[in-house]
């Protein structure tokens, strides 16, 4: 639904103050006229235009093409009256916004003829009002001629647009969607028949313990050694995952934080010794999500980042002085929600401290295996 003060056309070709200056306008045409019917008459039909102008943009039925044809009337009414033309200007911009294209044509043809046909009359009735103002006649006509198929053209591209950005979503939903299934195509492809063996084979060990110890012994070495391979190649598999590291990312927040005017400042180092990718991936996201929750509601004039790595985990702390997250809790539960989402894949936490601003804390620990450590173990 459009806003009252919206009335006014938004295009290229005339600033608000334009159309203020056609809405006074006519006020001088009308009281030019030495009648005061003709002066009351005028000021009617100039309101119920503006009446009809705003129920048209409103208007959702086919009512719209009631309140066209009144404002159609009442121009012809204005110009042929009171020498007033510019009224089409308003109505020439609105024809635009009808997205029936039939419709459009039909209201857009009858729209320059009448309006012509009334500058023709006026000027055989009342010649000298018309060739005092006949350069701005003609410009008028001319923009009658041309507007509405600028703002037909105009919809129409930004309507396309919108459909083009949301498929461009959908691809990449589609695109994650693909990637997490192949994922999980890998990773069963990968670990379900090496999982199945080591029960197979923990069975066997488990029966063979007291009748056979040589043979459970045998049946263990070949679980410690499936298990090695199945580790090795999970391993191989994050390695291929595409990811972003912390350094790469600290790279891209500190141009967000530039460009929005916030001073950063980094503790620590964004180099995490023997950190599997698929870690320093997630607290790369996690990273950017933080941020950009800084840049977007925090109003801060600071931001630091620190980065430690911890033995028993690695932190990862993001603190700005802005309003604090209670002054806009709605616009972050998103983003801490997925924060939560993402580090639960690998055993992460987030918690949130809201004293002199905002400071968040990411965790992940060192569950998983340093890369150091496994290659001991293969």
């Amino acid at each position: 639904m459009q806003s009252w003060y919206q009335i006014f056309p938004k295009n290229p070709w005339l600033s608000l103050y334009a159309w203020v200056i056609f809405c006074i306008l006519p006020f001088f045409f009308i009281f030019r006229s030495s009648s005061p019917v003709e002066i009351a008459a005028g000021i009617a039909l100039l309101v119920l235009f503006f009446i009809a102008y705003r129920l048209s943009f409103i208007s959702r039925t086919g009512f719209i093409y009631v309140w066209v044809s009144i404002e159609i009337a009442i121009n012809i009414g204005m110009t042929f009256l009171f020498g007033y033309v510019y009224l089409a200007i308003f109505l020439a911009f609105f024809i635009g916004n009808i997205r029936h294209k039939v419709g459009f044509f039909i209201v857009y043809g009858i729209h320059i003829g009448t309006t012509i046909l009334a500058v023709v009359l006026g000027l055989i009735e009342h010649s000298s009002l018309y060739v005092s103002q006949l350069p701005f006649i003609v410009l008028s006509i001319i923009g009658v001629i041309l507007l509405p198929f600028n703002t037909y053209n105009r919809n129409k591209r930004e309507k396309l647009e919108g459909q083009l950005e949301d498929a461009n979503k959908r691809i990449s939903q589609l695109i994650v969607i693909e990637e997490r299934e192949r994922i999980a195509r890998d990773l069963h492809d990968t670990l379900g028949q090496k999982l199945s063996l080591i029960g197979l084979k923990s069975d066997l060990a488990g029966k063979l313990i007291r009748r056979d110890a040589d043979a459970a012994l045998n049946e263990i070495n070949d679980i410690r050694q499936t298990a090695r391979t199945a580790l090795k190649e999970v391993r191989e598999l994050v390695s291929d995952m595409r990811g972003t590291k912390l350094e790469d990312e600290l790279l891209r927040i500190q141009q967000i934080l530039k460009a929005a005017e916030i001073d950063f400042v980094l503790y620590g180092s964004a180099k995490l010794v023997n950190t599997p990718l698929l870690v320093e991936n997630v607290l790369s996201m996690c990273l950017k999500e933080a941020v950009t929750n800084v840049v977007k509601h925090s109003q801060a004039t600071r931001c630091s980042v620190l980065i430690k790595q911890k033995p028993e985990e690695v932190l990862v702390q993001v603190q700005d002085d802005g309003i604090g997250f209670e002054g806009n809790s709605q616009q972050r539960g998103n983003g801490l929600a997925g924060m939560r989402e993402r580090l639960e894949f690998v055993n992460g936490s987030v918690d949130i401290q809201t004293m002199d601003g905002t400071t968040l804390n990411i965790r992940v620990p060192n569950v998983i295996l340093y890369k150091e450590k496994e290659e001991e173990l293969i």
